[in-house]
């Protein structure tokens, strides 16, 4: 008897010891000391969802598993009807009555959904992106969601790669302020209440970096091009306080992230401080089998060793790491660690104090898909848009007349919500004919002819229409539909034709080499613009495309990637003017696929091209067969309005170390329209003890004006603004000269400079 006491008191006072060091939890290390390693095992698994049918998931198979604690969480299950009933197994059946997490990739909305977020982030606003995350996480968790698998903060220069969509661009500072827009969207200042859910960035990391383009495929770069360019966003997301980490499923270093210790344990931990848990990737763990890291057992055990917490959908962890326990490959400890990262993020959920506190099924009536919500959603997908072109103030259209819109995307609604949009109800999004028919009503006469199919390839076309989202190809011959739509087009006072790429076209596992506007609807766009009628192009897309040849040849051009559930009334309010558009590019568009990767912030050469009129100079870092400057610049955007800059001015031409310079321009609408306009500061450190970029992206600021009206735009520079990473990896300022450029974008800037002195 005694020894029995002295065994419980240990144990208790064990307990007691864990709760009192940092960050430990009473209640966590009181289910630690009561979970068999085989239920340790479990929360560590998160597998599909699997069969479970609303009224029958107690007799499937993935219940039984739960009952047994072998589940620490679900993917892809959506209702509050199929996940309370599977919620009850894990709190009423299984031995310890531990809650589960339900993650979706709730990524640019939920039921309501927002532009792609490649489209968000060109609306440059942090408060309008914040909300549209609030709203996501408010109708996810209203149907029972509690994890999402956003943000995306991969930063990407290489527009061949698929998912570039589904990220912010090619900017660390600007991905890092909209990683912590998203982060307080979804997660806000309490995940207990229960309109919030935990976010996961991802994927981390450099993810968006592959070799030629091609998704999943190696990454290589130096540490001191990533710890600058690449690794700002995740550090950023982790500084917001995000709850989850997702690994990516490329190498680095040549070890796969899903099992490198040095990126998921030395630099997310120890370097950053990250407490949260660290999720695989979709099969991440098995992948790395792929990758040669050895088989399944081997490949488990050395993620959980590097860092991971939780195996995504493969099983590794559930079906070999008691036997890696057992040979002495995986320490208990490093078991111990993973289940209290996971148990803390329920118990920081709320998850112990109600298992159910997303069941309430009158949110799920009343909260998801309301009309305010795509009435927001209207507004935003109009702030994303992005105007290229507009030659001879085409836009904004008279709502008057006849219009021919032509095009295979004018009329499909499963399109216009973009890639990455599972929980969309496809049918109930506004095609762009369908909003024009709204907004329009009886002033405008309104034709249709679809023109083309979305490719002259029937089963290129069928690869990129994957998931719900079909063109329905047209067995019609090429020439019958290009007719149908040139007839229409001759009674048109104006061609609207709306083209580009398909939803599915972009997105993961969606590269392209070749990303041109597709073939047959390059000839229709130009057979329409023989017809002498005027043609605005009416650009959709999840990418930056090459445009060379329409950027020259079409009067008007509006980019509005894939804009979300209210897609057509949205690009009818800024076609007609409702709305002026105020997007700015947040890519670089190149002259052809031959430029890529470009981007803005590059550095010099030794042998720098300083002729930006195109013109070829031998022995300088140019092309033989086209020049170096991009079709559209990082930052650029057109407005229906002018926007001039005048007067750029210091507050001192020197700063001392911990002093701040404030820099101020006066920007003046100088045209017909009320407008807004993204002014833009960036910075060159004129000479480092390391090479710098000629310009880099350190503030900016969304400003509404009047027509007529002026305002003076003051920006604070402070020594924070001024650091890098040097060669060994130091977070330092140099002293120095730094210019400082103010504009309307990359290229297009007023330039003054100013001395850093150090004490």
């Amino acid at each position: 008897m005694n020894k029995i006491i002295l065994i419980l008191f240990s144990l208790m006072l064990s307990v007691v010891l864990r709760a009192q060091e940092k960050n430990t939890i009473p209640l966590v290390e009181e289910l630690l000391s009561k979970m068999t390693l085989e239920e340790k095992i479990g929360q560590l698994n998160l597998p599909g969802s699997g069969d479970v049918v609303t009224g029958q998931a107690k007799n499937s198979d993935i219940a039984k598993k739960i009952e047994a604690g072998m589940v620490g969480g679900l993917l892809n299950i959506t209702s509050v009807q199929k996940i309370k009933e599977v919620q009850k197994i894990a709190v009423e059946k299984s031995r310890l009555k531990i809650p589960l997490l339900f993650g979706l990739d709730v990524i640019h909305g939920y039921r309501t959904t927002f532009p792609i977020p490649l489209g968000l982030s060109t609306s440059w606003d942090m408060e309008l992106i914040e909300k549209t995350a609030r709203m996501a996480a408010n109708e996810a968790s209203a149907d029972g969601i509690n994890w999402t698998f956003s943000p995306m903060v991969d930063i990407s220069r290489d527009p061949r790669w698929g998912r570039v969509s589904e990220g912010s661009g090619e900017d660390v500072y600007l991905g890092s302020e909209i990683a912590k827009a998203m982060i307080h969207g979804y997660q806000g200042d309490d995940l207990t209440k229960n309109y919030t859910i935990m976010s996961c960035v991802k994927h981390f990391a450099l993810y968006g970096a592959p070799e030629a383009g091609r998704d999943y495929n190696t990454v290589d770069m130096s540490r001191i091009r990533m710890y600058n360019e690449y690794l700002p966003p995740y550090k950023a997301a982790i500084d917001a306080g995000v709850g989850s980490v997702m690994a990516s499923f490329n190498e680095i270093d040549g070890i796969p992230a899903t099992g490198n210790k040095w990126l998921l344990t030395n630099l997310l931990r120890k370097q950053w401080g990250f407490e949260g848990f660290v999720v695989s990737d979709y099969t991440g763990v098995n992948e790395m089998i792929e990758h040669g890291m050895g088989d399944l057992k081997t490949s488990s055990a050395l993620a959980l060793n590097a860092g991971l917490d939780m195996d995504m959908i493969g099983e590794g962890f559930l079906t070999t790491l008691k036997k890696s326990v057992e040979e002495g490959t995986v320490k208990m400890t490093q078991i111990d660690n993973a289940v209290r990262r996971i148990l803390k993020a329920k118990y920081d959920l709320g998850l112990f104090d109600d298992p159910y506190k997303y069941c309430d099924i009158n949110r799920t009536q009343t909260e998801i898909f309301t009309k305010d919500n795509r009435q927001f959603a209207r507004e935003v997908a109009t702030q994303s848009m992005v105007l290229l072109k507009n030659e001879n103030q085409l836009l904004p259209l008279k709502k008057s007349g006849t219009i021919a819109v032509v095009g295979p995307l004018a009329n499909t609604k499963e399109n216009m919500a973009g890639t990455w949009s599972v929980a969309t109800i496809q049918n109930k999004s506004i095609a762009l004919l369908e909003g024009l028919k709204t907004v329009l009503g009886d002033k405008v006469k309104v034709l249709y002819a679809k023109g083309s199919n979305l490719t002259y390839d029937a089963a290129l076309e069928q690869r990129a229409t994957m998931f719900g989202k079909e063109l329905n190809r047209d067995d019609r011959t090429d020439k019958e539909l290009l007719d149908e739509a040139l007839k229409i087009a001759m009674r048109a006072d104006i061609i609207v034709a709306a083209l580009g790429e398909s939803a599915e076209f972009s997105g993961e596992s969606s590269s392209r080499t070749n990303i041109e506007i597709p073939d047959v609807q390059k000839d229709l766009l130009k057979a329409l613009l023989k017809t002498g009628k005027p043609v605005v192009l009416v650009l959709f897309t999840g990418r930056p495309l090459v445009l060379k040849e329409e950027s020259k040849i079409v009067p008007a051009i509006l980019n509005v990637w894939f804009p979300g559930s209210e897609a057509g009334l949205a690009i009818s309010d800024v076609l007609f003017g409702d709305v002026n558009p105020s997007g700015k590019l947040t890519t670089t568009f190149p002259q052809n696929v031959g430029q890529i990767p470009l981007f803005y912030n590059h550095k010099n050469t030794g042998r720098p091209h300083k002729n930006k009129e195109g013109k070829f100079e031998k022995f300088t870092s140019n092309y033989i067969d086209e020049r170096n400057e991009p079709v559209y610049p990082f930052g650029y955007g057109l407005s229906y309005t002018r926007f001039t800059y005048d007067n750029l001015r210091l507050s001192s031409d020197k700063m001392i170390e911990n002093d701040t310079i404030k820099v101020t321009v006066d920007v003046t609408n100088t045209g017909e329209f009320n407008g807004k306009e993204v002014v833009q500061l960036y910075i060159r450190d004129v000479i480092g003890t390391v090479t710098r970029p000629v310009k880099e992206l350190k503030g900016f600021q969304k400003v509404a004006l009047n027509r007529g009206e002026t305002k003076a735009v003051t920006f604070s520079i402070s020594i924070e603004d001024l650091k890098f990473y040097n060669f060994d990896l130091d977070f330092v300022a140099e002293h120095g000269e730094f210019e400082v450029f103010v504009g309307t974008n990359s290229d297009d800037t007023l330039k003054t400079s100013f001395r850093l002195e150090m004490n």
